[in-house]
């Protein structure tokens, strides 16, 4: 049972990214809050073991990168270290996106511990719900390329948690196999003439 200081922290960081996040909504077919993917990935954080500031960090994760927050106002509002977390998950939007991608994959080793979770747990999230409810705009091969892309960041994630691991490969597996079922699907012939 968390202390009731850290419940109260997590709380109060959850609505700060509530806020950031207000008119957000996922990409997926269903459109969900975006505050669902934050929560997500804070759980998920949380139920591998993550330290406090890694939990506080992945609700965080997206609000320089997407919501417009500066590191400044993170470091002010959570401390030093839970504004380094989310820097060193956040891509340079100034970059083309192709670029951006790869770098992840290239700077995933390097990246802390705490930074390596948050990572994980995001990529965690995001195949999930590439399963269960895929962009409408998505094909399948765009599907397949996001898939692999993050296998290669996860790569360079491994050694920071083992269930994070764990869960991110259920949840490749999963993606994968929701094309494979989908691609099946399509390929069924109506026996009618």
């Amino acid at each position: 049972m968390p202390h009731r200081d850290d419940t109260a922290e997590i709380l109060r960081t959850a609505l700060f990214a509530a806020r950031a996040h207000a008119d957000q909504r996922r990409k997926g077919a269903r459109g969900e809050p975006y505050v669902n993917h934050l929560l997500e990935v804070a759980a998920l954080v949380a139920a591998h073991g993550g330290p406090p500031e890694a939990v506080l960090a992945a609700l965080l994760h997206d609000a320089v990168e997407d919501a417009g927050v500066r590191v400044e106002t993170l470091r002010a509002e959570f401390g030093a270290e839970v504004a380094a977390i989310v820097a060193e998950v956040t891509d340079d939007k100034s970059l083309p996106k192709g670029t951006r991608k790869e770098l992840q994959v290239q700077h995933a080793a390097a990246k802390s511990a705490a930074a390596k979770r948050v990572k994980l747990a995001d990529k965690t999230s995001n195949l999930r719900a590439l399963a269960e409810s895929p962009p409408a705009d998505w094909d399948d091969a765009r599907r397949l390329d996001y898939v692999l892309w993050a296998k290669r960041v996860a790569e360079g994630l491994r050694g920071a948690s083992p269930g994070l691991e764990a869960a991110f490969d259920a949840a490749a597996a999963e993606a994968l196999a929701s094309l494979r079922v989908e691609a099946l699907a399509s390929l069924r012939v109506d026996p009618t003439p």
